[in-house]
Formats: structure tokens, C-alpha cells, sequence
């Protein structure tokens, strides 16, 4: 028998009524046997923003109740919001999320519950481990010893000056994994590997908003993370699709957009200088004074990826196209379908000109990954 497991993009929903965001997928998350998600915002009554927080939103309590409504099970607050409100709210979302039945992975009140692993038993005894990691940082949210946050993998940025006689010039850039972070995650994974038949990893991380671009050190982390035992990689943050890429017949999603996230717009933010520097960083990007969902034009596309198991092993692995418009309500859409085209054809674009070795077949409403072992 086939088990399913599936991930979403990234989650923040901030509207009157939660389950709105939810009524065309409902029905697919719910079937799943695990259904995972990036978690963008905290669902606390109370808390204190932290100045460090750029874009914050304090989501009621409610919300940890209606992703269990919708179908999740698992979800990971390893990400650059999970601390956005302080302790107070971090525990707080936490415990909601726990209280409405699900899995919270990639964050704890300190580093060792925050590297531990979600674990499932599927139907036909296969297990799953999943571990979430972030990248993407503000100073003081990731986890220690004795203080709460993410379970990080932290990067470094070099900039090396290519024409050293011509001052001003761009520069060519370099990033690279924090070694203890990257050993602390392959640890991480030989001891779930060594606990369950499949490990699932969620990276938070890589360059937002910026078309099919993907950072030297997501390459070195996705090696690292396949060559301890890792069978799937979803990534998350980027806020618009990434290629991807197959690696020792291992799938790497390297971002899976947005899923279930709300962002208004007023006209004093559109003329922020904030907003502005971070709005060139897209191919298309207006502001929609009346919609819920402003993002860039690329962010209308998404994805849900699926891996199908069966007796401890993946047996297939692909993505289920979406598209969201105005109301930032996900909906999948279907094979001949002008939406779907369009998804399939911005993958297999970013996918190439990424350098990325990952290739897509149709099958009904789903797109394979070729080469997936």
C-alpha cells in the first residue's frame, strides 16, 4: 500500500477567518499520512516584538488549530520568524501547535529539542524522521545551550573583487557553510537514519525573491545532508520556485514557494525605502492595495511536493502545481491547464539555468522527478 507524504511552502496567514486559506487543498493535506510546513509567523496572544524582526505579524492563537484542520501534522518554526515576538510568543505558538494535535520540529527551548527529530509510523510500519534547519538568521534566533530559537546552519558571505584596479565594481560572491553548524546536521541525520527508513529535511534558506539563483552554500549543505542519509530536501523561504536538482537519486526541492500566506499592502509600505530595496530584487513586483497576496508576479506559482512510500522506501517523488492570485488562496491546478503550463515551464526554466541536473514528466494532475531512486 502507498503511503504519501507531503510538503507545502511556507505559512502565514493573517485574515478573520484562518480556514479560508485552506478550502481548495483541504481535502489533498488531509489525505496524506504526513503533511508538512514552513510555520512564518507566531500564534500567541501575547509578546514583544524584537527589533531585529522586519517584517512581524503576531497571528492569533486560532491558527495552530486550523493547519491541524487543514491536514498538517508536522510543522517546522525553524526559520528568521520564529523568535519575531520574543520567548513569550515562541513558546506560546509552540505549545498551540502542540495542543492541536501537531509535530513541531527545528525550534525548542534550547539546541538539543530543537535538533530532535519528528518522527511518524506510517501505515505499513515505514518510519519517518524529519528535521528542520534555518539559514536564514537574525542575530539571537537561533538556539544554545540555554536559550530558546531554531536549529540553525548558518552561512558565511565572501565578496571577492574581481577587477582589483577598478574601484566600485560588482563583486563576485561566495558563500560557504558554518562548519559546526553543517557537522551538527549530519550528526543529526545519521542518528534518525539509524531510528527510521526515510529522513526528510526542511532547509530554510537561499536568496529570496531573486529568479533561479541558488547560493554555493544551499549546494554544499544539500550534498552534505544526501550524503549522511538524508532521502529528500524541501526548502523553503525564497518566496518564489527554485529548480531542482537529483542527487545520489535523492530529491532536493530547493524552494517550494509560498503556500498559505497572507500580505497586505498599504501605500506608506509601497513607498518605503525598505520595500523598495528588497522589491528590485524580483522580475515583477506591484503593489495590490486591494488583494491579500503581494508578492511578486513569479510567487502566483507554487507547488506541493509528494513522495510517495512504500515498504520503507520512496517509490516516487514529484511536485503538484498551484497557483495563487489575488486572494492568497492556494489552488492546484490541473494537467492542460494554462496555470499548469506555466508552472512547468518557469521549472524547467530556473531548473536549467541554475545548472541543475533535475528533469519533469507529466503524469495526470502530477510532475515527476526523473531519476529519483
Amino acid at each position: 500500500m502507498t503511503q504519501l507524504f507531503l510538503a507545502t511552502g511556507d505559512l502565514a496567514m493573517d485574515r478573520e477567518v484562518y480556514d479560508e486559506s485552506f478550502v481548495a487543498t483541504r481535502d489533498a493535506l488531509q489525505a496524506a499520512d504526513v503533511t508538512f510546513g514552513q510555520l512564518e509567523t507566531s500564534f500567541a496572544e501575547r509578546g514583544t516584538r524584537l527589533p531585529q524582526a522586519r517584517h512581524a505579524v503576531l497571528a492569533r492563537p486560532d491558527g495552530a488549530a486550523a493547519l491541524a484542520r487543514a491536514g498538517f501534522n508536522c510543522i517546522s518554526m525553524a526559520g528568521n520568524h520564529c523568535m519575531d515576538w520574543g520567548a513569550e510568543a515562541f513558546f506560546e505558538t509552540r505549545a498551540n501547535l502542540d495542543s492541536a494535535g501537531i509535530c513541531v520540529v527545528g525550534a525548542g527551548k534550547d539546541i538539543g529539542e530543537a535538533r530532535s527529530p519528528a518522527m511518524f509510523t506510517l501505515g505499513d510500519g515505514t518510519r519517518i524522521a524529519v528535521l528542520a534547519y534555518s539559514s536564514i538568521l537574525p542575530q539571537g534566533y537561533w538556539a544554545d545551550e540555554r536559550r530558546p530559537g531554531c536549529a540553525p546552519m548558518r552561512a558565511f558571505t565572501v565578496y571577492e573583487q574581481i577587477e582589483h584596479d577598478q574601484p566600485g565594481t560588482p563583486a563576485r560572491i561566495h558563500t560557504y557553510p558554518h562548519r559546526e553548524d553543517l557537522a551538527a546536521m549530519e550528526a543529526d541525520i545519521r542518528a534518525a537514519k539509524a531510528e527510521a527508513d526515510l529522513v526528510f529535511v526542511s532547509q530554510h534558506w537561499g536568496i529570496h525573491f531573486v529568479r533561479a539563483e541558488i547560493a554555493d552554500y544551499q549546494r554544499d549543505v544539500a550534498r552534505a545532508a544526501i550524503a549522511a542519509g538524508a532521502d529528500a530536501i524541501f526548502g523553503g523561504h525564497a518566496h518564489i520556485l527554485k529548480g531542482c536538482e537529483v542527487i545520489d537519486g535523492k530529491p532536493v526541492f530547493y524552494s517550494l514557494s509560498n503556500f498559505a500566506t497572507d500580505l497586505r499592502m498599504d501605500e506608506a509600505h509601497a513607498a518605503s525605502k525598505s520595500w523598495n530595496e528588497i522589491r528590485v530584487l524580483a522580475e515583477e513586483w506591484e503593489p495590490d492595495f486591494e488583494g491579500l497576496y503581494n508578492f511578486p508576479t513569479a510567487s502566483r506559482l507554487g507547488m506541493v511536493a509528494r513522495i510517495e512510500i512504500a515498504d520503507g522506501r520512496m517509490t516516487r517523488a514529484g511536485f503538484q502545481p498551484l497557483y495563487i492570485g489575488r486572494d492568497a488562496v492556494p489552488r492546484f491546478t490541473a494537467s492542460g491547464s494554462d496555470e499548469f503550463a506555466q508552472t512547468l515551464d518557469y521549472m524547467r526554466a530556473v531548473t536549467e539555468e541554475a545548472g541543475l541536473n533535475a528533469r519533469y514528466r507529466i503524469v495526470g494532475d502530477i510532475v515527476e522527478i526523473e531519476g529519483v531512486a
